[in-house]
């Protein structure tokens, strides 16, 4: 027979971007957290207006910036005041032992200098006790914004905080300290309201994990979970924390990779949230996990067919029709596969993520080093029986895709496979992640 392949193709691959960066506006001394697709932005004098940068002279400050409207006014507040403020958010010197104790083993607090493990310390209790004028004790701004970072990179459970403010303080031209305050997004009493409905959404969750699942199958039921209970929605509201995946069902990269992580900590899988950009330089999150000692990346966002939908400037009623509901190309990657279309922000050093074990097409018997007909056999075979609707195989490198592609769809060998009566089939080709998925 004379079979003829359809060539449904769509670039599943090439995706745009979206995400959350935190955005510095030096213009109140103000951090916010914002979503995927913003950029930071930085005032280029580095300098605060007068009404947040107080100074005990009677003259205005020449470096202030034109815009601002000056407040100029003798420094009060007492080194006991500050310590009265300190302890009452629990930040006492015979309290910071346990403080610290408490977050070691968080993946951004471990990798930080001890200057800036103290203010992660001090910037996490003030939150978490919904500080106001705290007083830090070190004053380099970047190094704040760093740990501000850090501290939600390692806590997804911190959902009613979406920046902060800090104050500079100085006589004459010496600064003399900086003051703290969270920007928080509800009163404790909607912060409860709300922890009850994820607690509900977390219980029914992880009541369907498989018994016996190992750490892989586990990460695996989890990223599939998320993603089938997803949609992709720019205009989501609390789309920057886990509030609108658990809560609403919809989400950005933030969202999505923030209650991934909360979600591996309740079944004590280490992860931790990674930002950075993608292919054209937009923002974008994603996660960093580990399986079985070994560190893998993990975008669920990316895995998601509501996002390849929106952000795909393809025939939209096809891809509806034929799109994979879950794209597995990544779960459980390397660093090299990642950094094909994502760039990574170093906010603490990473590791290089080498091993391919926990790889979802290892781990599924769908990873070719070579044109293996038997395997391509009995991977078709199995999932026939598993009835599922579409097959997707990764090959190990461009020279084993061009091979692949060459033997199943130019030479038409996917006939052997498929059960076509019609001499039809729809495939995706996937050049970037070197990946073939034909519906069956």
């Amino acid at each position: 027979m004379n079979s003829n392949i359809s060539a449904g193709k769509m670039a599943v691959g090439k995706k745009k971007k979206r995400i959350m960066q935190a955005v510095l506006l030096l213009w109140l001394g103000i951090v916010i957290c914002g979503g995927c697709g913003k950029k930071r932005e930085v005032d280029d004098s580095g300098n605060l207006p007068a009404d947040r940068y107080e100074t005990g002279e009677e003259n205005a400050a020449a470096d202030a910036p034109v815009s601002g409207k000056e407040k100029v006014t003798e420094l009060m507040t007492g080194d006991q005041d500050d310590d009265s403020i300190r302890q009452s958010v629990g930040l006492s010197e015979e309290a910071l032992p346990a403080l610290f104790a408490e977050q070691e083993g968080n993946y951004s607090f471990n990798h930080l200098d001890e200057e800036e493990k103290l203010l992660y310390v001090e910037i996490f209790q003030i939150l978490r006790e919904r500080g106001e004028e705290v007083r830090l004790t070190g004053m380099d701004t970047e190094k704040i914004e760093k740990a501000f970072q850090c501290v939600l990179n390692d806590h997804p459970e911190i959902f009613y905080v979406d920046g902060y403010t800090f104050t500079k303080y100085t006589l004459g031209e010496e600064l003399k300290k900086i003051t703290f305050t969270g920007t928080y997004l509800m009163d404790r009493e909607e912060t409860e309201r709300r922890q009850e409905g994820i607690n509900a959404y977390v219980k029914e969750c992880l009541a369907g994990i498989p018994a016996g699942a190992d750490e892989y199958g586990k990460v695996k039921y989890l990223y599939e979970y998320i993603i089938n209970h997803t949609e992709y929605d720019a205009n989501a509201a609390d789309n920057q924390n886990i509030c609108s995946v658990f809560l609403y069902g919809r989400s950005v990269c933030q969202g999505y990779a923030k209650a991934f992580q909360y979600l591996l900590n309740e079944v004590d899988i280490f992860s931790t949230l990674v930002i950075g950009s993608v292919s054209e330089g937009e923002g974008h999150a994603w996660n960093l996990v580990k399986i079985d000692g070994s560190y893998y990346y993990v975008d669920p966002t990316w895995g998601d067919a509501s996002y390849q939908m929106e952000e795909s400037e393809g025939n939209s009623e096809y891809e509806g029709e034929h799109l994979p509901t879950i794209n597995y190309d990544y779960l459980c990657v390397t660093t090299q596969q990642l950094g094909r279309t994502h760039t990574i922000e170093h906010v603490v050093d990473l590791p290089e993520c080498t091993s391919m074990e926990a790889n979802y097409y290892v781990r599924e018997g769908a990873y070719f080093t070579s044109v293996d007909e038997e395997k391509l056999e009995e991977l078709f075979e199995r999932e026939y029986a598993k009835g599922t609707t579409y097959v997707t195989l990764k090959c190990s490198g461009e020279d084993v895709y061009g091979q692949m592609e060459k033997a199943l769809i130019e030479e038409q060998e996917i006939f052997r496979y498929l059960d076509s009566p019609d001499g039809v089939v729809a495939y995706a080709d996937n050049a970037e992640q070197l990946s073939l998925s034909f519906w069956l």
